[in-house]
């Protein structure tokens, strides 16, 4: 492989030029409602769809540009609707996969947000709104750094490009191995660019080289064949509410550790990061104790945790002085790399199983598994990332775990197993993704813009 001297000298210029076009495209996507979750308004993800493949269309690099869809494996439903663009990579030189999703995550409780979560709203140098940082500003990125290098290359573009933009990646990503299988030679690539992570903070930019995996399922607890007087019976009868507060407890032993036989840890050091800054970042309480043991920053990346997220329970206002027969809760599990998730998941399984009090009866349903992700950072794309990135921010790019997981990256490497992936993004520890007043630094958008516009030139630059 051979580098040539890179036409960087102008991408800030046409970088710079470009963003406040960028920034009002990012407006009008966040003001489409593109929640993929069957409950809401599938049409909106029809007009996200159209609204990207138009954008695509206009950086004027795509030899096609189609909206399209996958059937979901073992149904006869299909997917929500993608964006594929795609260029042919000409003299020998590389291509490279964009991927970033429009789909975006309910928005909870309309009271909690401070300005309407689909008006997209600046204010203290962040923008506001559903789908501003998670992942419609991924979107952007890719949008805004294809301009730059039209812009600066012309004619004599000759990087292969294929731009992915998934349409249902907070939805389970339901039919994302068989999109990748149907268009299989048009997403094969060399590189593989995955923009729906996160930075150091706002002003230091990293890559993600490791993320946990995830185990997700439903757990319904089960001790009465039906509801009874708790006047009448309690104190004899277990209720389920009371079974699955004792079941739920014995996950976590009394520091809050994950307790469960089986879970596997990742033996590996972490950049410093205290206890203020937990607080900070996660709006941790005076006089709330972090849980757990180790570095913050290891039981973050590298070990398993387990979070309780939903509860199907009689609500406060509706209750009254009765047994519950049945109670059902999603339990979500982050696995840590280097486990795989199946496994992960069949040792909570065999833990709440062998735990259950009373002889109250479990079903487990609703289960979904994504493996963690390890990079492997001995490739020249990842060098180039960093560079791109030291660059574009001004500051050295660290490599970062994330507690967090993006399950179909392992669909990509077992699709694309000779391609390098390299997973970048544009939230910073304040973006509160899926949370109400979900924000976006815009700072942070210009200097990601910038570092993806200098990568694609070096990529443009290189033959293969």
């Amino acid at each position: 492989m051979t580098s040539e001297t890179p036409r960087n000298s102008a991408v800030h210029d046409s970088v710079a030029a470009g963003i406040p076009t960028a920034l009002a495209d990012l407006g009008a996507l966040v003001r489409i409602p593109s929640i993929a979750w069957p409950a809401f308004d599938q049409t909106a993800l029809e007009r996200s769809a159209d609204a990207v493949a138009a954008l695509a269309t206009s950086t004027g690099v795509f030899d096609r540009v189609d909206v399209t869809r996958s059937r979901i494996p073992g149904t006869d439903e299909f997917g929500q609707p993608a964006v594929l663009a795609t260029r042919a990579a000409r003299n020998g030189r590389p291509t490279v996969l964009l991927y970033a999703h429009h789909d975006v995550q309910p928005t909870g409780d309309d009271d909690l947000w401070e300005t309407p979560p689909f008006e997209p709203t600046v204010r203290e140098g962040r923008l506001y709104g559903r789908g501003a940082a998670d992942d419609k500003a991924g979107v952007m990125v890719h949008i805004a750094a294809l301009r730059a290098l039209k812009e600066i290359a012309g004619d004599d573009l000759s990087l292969g490009v294929a731009l992915f933009i998934e349409g249902e990646e907070e939805y389970g990503s339901r039919s994302f191995g068989q999109f990748l299988s149907d268009n299989a030679d048009a997403l094969r690539s060399d590189v593989i660019v995955v923009a729906d992570s996160g930075n150091w903070d706002a002003e230091t930019p990293a890559l993600t080289v490791s993320l946990r995996g995830n185990a997700r399922f439903t757990l319904t607890v089960r001790t009465l064949d039906h509801a009874s007087h708790s006047g009448m019976f309690g104190g004899a009868v277990p209720d389920a509410f009371m079974a699955t507060v004792k079941l739920l407890a014995t996950l976590w032993d009394d520091d809050g550790a994950v307790a469960v036989d089986g879970l596997l840890e990742r033996d590996a050091e972490t950049p410093p990061y205290d206890e203020a800054t937990l607080r900070d970042e996660a709006g941790l309480p005076d006089g709330v104790s972090p849980v757990g043991r180790g570095s913050i920053l290891s039981r973050i990346w590298n070990k398993p945790s387990i979070t309780i997220t939903g509860i199907d329970a009689t609500s406060v206002e509706a209750a009254s002085n009765t047994l519950a027969p049945e109670i059902s809760v999603v339990i979500s599990a982050r696995v840590a790399p280097g486990q795989r998730a199946e496994q992960a998941y069949a040792a909570i399984e065999t833990h709440l199983r062998a735990h259950a009090p009373f002889g109250a009866q479990l079903t487990f349903t609703d289960v979904d598994c994504g493996d963690p992700f390890l990079v492997d950072t001995s490739g020249w794309a990842v060098e180039a990332a960093r560079a791109a990135l030291s660059v574009g921010y001004g500051v050295d790019a660290v490599d970062v775990g994330i507690g967090g997981s993006i399950p179909f990256i392992a669909d990509l490497i077992e699709q694309f197993p000779g391609a390098q992936i390299l997973v970048t993004g544009i939230e910073d520890p304040h973006t509160r993704a899926h949370s109400p007043n979900e924000s976006l630094h815009l700072a942070t958008f210009r200097r990601a813009v910038l570092s993806e516009a200098l990568l694609l030139e070096n990529l443009d630059s290189r033959t293969i």
